[in-house]
């Protein structure tokens, strides 16, 4: 039986409490993994609603064999809770902004923009990169909140992530392609960085930053690795002079009217959560 519609909102806001050492880890590492953020009911809920709104929206049709490498790593579809009040409600969900500020040490967190990423069945990796790569955003102040949508053992092909590879410059001009793939994997064995291969549990949440390096193996399965994700940003980010094409593009498409030089408050970047200090 799915809970009544205020047990999952209190569910969605309820504080998810770190510990100095979880801080800690994050703040070396740049990345950790979070068990029973979310309850099994939750996860299956916003799940159904997700796949429903992901199906209807989807507008990449192409057999895998007929795409390229970024197209075969995944359908995505970006801001869907601009779609959905019920996938606007998961998406800002207080219990997830809240870690992403704890984790980072700001005062509070805005979201830049939210991407369903859903590996079909026999779907190809993901190769190495760093999402901030593609962001205008003047600091590093930035986490990806990783929620997947089922279990997800290996074969499946859960985030992987390169331990401090945050402290890494090199491959930081790279797109994901085969490149990113090949030049940074390289970079990161010369820099010994360990990588983490672990499998998920459900309701188990990754977190990120920006500039973290991480990939995900294939999905081996016979059934689709449906994931949300959640990207936010510190509530004073300030957009910056664009670095490249794709963060021009980013620009335009998730903060429109942000100035350069100025705090991204728009309509589609509202604060989700906010220290009081209560």
């Amino acid at each position: 039986m799915f809970e009544t519609a205020t047990s999952v909102l209190d569910a969605l806001n309820e504080p998810y409490n770190l510990s100095r050492e979880q801080i800690e880890f994050y703040q070396e590492y740049r990345y950790i993994k979070l068990k029973n953020v979310f309850n099994k009911n939750i996860i299956d809920l916003y799940n159904l609603v997700i796949r429903e709104k992901v199906r209807e929206l989807n507008t990449m049709h192409l057999p895998l064999n007929e795409r390229d490498i970024y197209n075969k790593a995944f359908l995505q579809i970006m801001n869907i809770w601009t779609h959905s009040a019920t996938i606007k409600e998961f998406v800002f969900s207080k219990r997830i902004a809240k870690i992403a500020s704890d984790l980072m040490q700001v005062e509070g967190v805005r979201i830049y923009h939210d991407q369903a990423l859903f590996k079909e069945p026999h779907g190809g990796f993901t190769p190495w990169h760093a999402d901030q790569y593609y962001w205008p955003l003047a600091s590093d102040k930035t986490v990806t909140a990783w929620i997947p949508l089922q279990e997800t053992p290996l074969d499946m092909g859960p985030l992987e992530f390169s331990a401090k590879s945050h402290l890494m410059q090199e491959g930081r001009n790279l797109a994901i392609s085969d490149d990113s793939e090949v030049e940074i994997q390289q970079k990161l064995r010369l820099g010994d960085f360990q990588q983490i291969i672990e499998p998920f549990e459900l309701g188990e949440v990754s977190f990120h930053s920006g500039w973290l390096f991480h990939r995900a193996g294939a999905n081996q399965t016979d059934k689709m690795r449906e994931v949300m994700t959640m990207i936010y940003m510190d509530k004073d980010m300030v957009l910056k002079q664009p670095d490249n094409k794709n963060q021009e593009a980013d620009w335009k498409k998730w903060c429109p009217g942000a100035k350069i030089g100025e705090i991204i408050n728009t309509p589609i970047n509202p604060v989700l959560y906010e220290n009081t200090h209560d």
